[in-house]
């Protein structure tokens, strides 16, 4: 028999990361589901994470912290900085520096403690706000980093980063995790949603969501404050 498949997912609590996780799980995976509470505007989407690590059968969910905003430097850890409600140009105010070099480094960590050799992480190429950590270069990047510095990889047990949705429309995102049974209705994806998880409806990440459920054909099951 085949000894079990365990992996790290990255889970924001987000539309992308559950469908990452529902993904996992159709692999074979067994899931141990990762959050990170870094000083972000607000907390909702660390409730949504633990929702769906719950309903979709994690088998464990862990939240790690620490603060990012002490260094602040973005929109979503810095409150004197506005989030933006209109389309713009170049990388936006949101990018949180750094943000997956830490949480995949982080991630890293547990995977060889757990003797894993799977990270899943939910960055995408096509319909994203222009961060530079979700490139599918970076991500190379980082593999060939981690395996060169850790214990495993030197000991010849590769480690993978698996970014499975890196090429696919946010429509696209949605009709398969709808096809896996994702909750949609259960995620926070918005940059300033409020203390119950209401969308504002106006930020990048708001209106990419509003767009895919629309070119999917899907109905959209996000809960605004403005509605």
């Amino acid at each position: 028999m085949n000894e079990p498949k365990h992996a790290i997912v990255l889970l924001s609590g987000g539309l992308d990361s559950a469908t990452v996780l529902a993904i996992a799980q159709r692999d074979g995976y067994i899931c141990h589901a990762l959050s990170f509470d870094y000083g972000q505007r607000h907390h909702a989407e660390l409730a949504a994470a633990a929702c769906m690590a719950a309903s979709q059968g994690a088998a464990e969910h862990r939240t790690f912290r620490m603060d990012l905003a002490m260094f602040g430097g973005s929109a979503l850890t810095d409150s004197n900085i506005a989030v933006p409600e209109t389309p713009t140009t170049g990388i936006p105010s949101t990018y949180v520096p750094a943000r997956n070099t830490i949480m995949l480094s982080i991630a890293l960590a547990w995977a060889e403690v757990l003797n894993s050799r799977a990270i899943f992480i939910g960055v995408n190429a096509v319909d994203y706000s222009g961060y530079p950590d979700c490139r599918p270069e970076y991500i190379a990047a980082f593999e060939r980093m981690a395996n060169l510095a850790t214990r495993a990889g030197v000991e010849g047990q590769d480690l993978h980063i698996h970014a499975p949705l890196m090429q696919l429309s946010k429509a696209e995102i949605i009709r398969l995790g709808t096809t896996l049974g994702v909750d949609y209705a259960a995620t926070v994806s918005c940059y300033q949603a409020d203390a119950e998880g209401r969308a504002c409806g106006v930020c990048d990440s708001c209106r990419l969501r509003q767009q895919g459920f629309e070119q999917a054909g899907i109905p959209d099951p996000t809960r605004y404050r403005l509605v």
